[in-house]
């Protein structure tokens, strides 16, 4: 099944970031790739960009998880400390569902995915000198009730 994946288009990198919060989350991320290794699931992408004309719809991680038999289109947040006052999801509003989910359905669509999927989200705290907690949030729904029933292809 995961014959039919094809190219992926990936962030180019420009060797040079300055910015503290670019570098927070993409330690993150490999955090995030690291944690879902060691639980047996193979990494298919990392910061995906199914549109070549829009730049902002990025995939973080796109992983199978073999148990499930499901392709899993991962977000990572990565956060300094959890907060009492923050729900689990906060960063996540209606704007980045959008983004998201239109970035999900140019993939499905570009690569022809039949089989099932799900939106997961990672939340990492900590900080990149000491060890990381992790929040896995399985099965966001993400997708409206048409698209999780829907094939492509």
């Amino acid at each position: 099944m995961l014959s039919c994946i094809g190219k992926i288009f990936k962030k180019p990198s420009n060797g040079n970031v300055s910015n503290i919060s670019v570098v927070r989350g993409e330690w993150g991320e490999g955090v995030a790739c690291e944690y879902l290794k060691k639980r047996g699931w193979k990494i298919v992408g990392k910061n995906v960009r199914p549109s070549i004309r829009d730049r902002r719809k990025e995939i973080d991680i796109i992983a199978y998880d073999g148990e499930s038999n499901q392709l899993v289109f991962v977000e990572v947040k990565t956060h300094i400390k959890q907060s009492e006052y923050a729900p689990r999801l906060w960063s996540i509003n209606s704007h980045k569902k959008k983004i998201l989910l239109s970035a999900f359905r140019i993939w499905l669509s570009v690569h022809k995915w039949s089989g099932n999927y799900r939106f997961d989200v990672i939340e990492v705290y900590g900080r990149m000198d000491e060890e990381p907690v992790i929040d896995h949030i399985e099965n966001v729904h993400i997708f409206p009730p048409s698209d999780r029933f829907r094939r492509y292809g």
